[in-house]
């Protein structure tokens, strides 16, 4: 998990697998979508490859990358263990933003 969370941080990264989440692309695709030189798109498709976020076909002299699903879904099964959480202080949090909008409006009534 500490990988995938790694990988995802650095923004360029981040950007591919935005853009690999429409479909398969080359280094040369994704290069030209991000303004990216090859040589630096090819250095962050090898790390996400490292950490299994992508899956490389080799098709002729070309190289196509897609998302592998299995890593996000590790990851929506590690958050899903702290929804209840989240969910219990949301409702906390509401309930004390509509006591306070209560108050708020009895404050403007005197």
């Amino acid at each position: 998990m500490k990988t995938l969370l790694n990988s995802l941080a650095e923004p360029n990264r981040w950007n591919i697998v935005e853009l690999l989440k429409q479909g398969p692309l080359t280094v040369g695709e994704i290069a030209e979508k991000l303004g990216l030189r090859q040589p630096q798109v090819s250095k962050h498709l090898r790390v996400l490859s490292e950490a299994g976020i992508v899956i490389v076909h080799p098709i002729a002299n070309r190289r196509v990358y897609q998302l592998n699903p299995q890593p996000f879904q590790e990851l929506q099964e590690w958050t899903d263990t702290y929804r209840h959480l989240w969910e219990d202080r949301f409702d906390r949090l509401d309930d004390y933003l509509k006591e306070v909008q209560k108050t708020g409006e009895e404050e403007e009534k005197l």
